[in-house]
């Protein structure tokens, strides 16, 4: 498999100053993905974005894994109740439209 889009766990660890074990139970918790070549840990790069914001949450903020389990899973819906609402304006300015 091609690594071309992976980081390496280990190598993120240490750009950030994280411990390895806070990704891995990220990884156990479901939060983020690991994909394991050779021995070597990585994740896909699509990841960065929701792990740098877990990162925030654990060590700006002092929030455990189990509360940002909550806050992903809240985020995640306000988005999808975002998305509704926009779809729903545009199905009623089409139908406002048609007066």
């Amino acid at each position: 498999m091609k690594t071309k889009n992976l980081i390496e766990v280990d190598v993120f660890c240490k750009n950030y100053n994280i411990e390895i074990s806070f990704i891995i139970s990220l990884y156990e918790s479901g939060l983020i993905e690991i994909i394991t070549i050779k021995e070597i840990k990585y994740f896909e790069i699509e990841q960065i974005k929701l792990i740098e914001q877990v990162i925030q949450f654990y060590y700006d903020l002092d929030i455990n894994v189990g509360g940002i389990e909550t806050i992903i899973h809240l985020i995640e819906r306000i988005n999808v109740l975002q998305n509704t609402i926009i779809l729903l304006q545009n199905k009623l300015q089409l139908y406002e439209g048609m007066d």
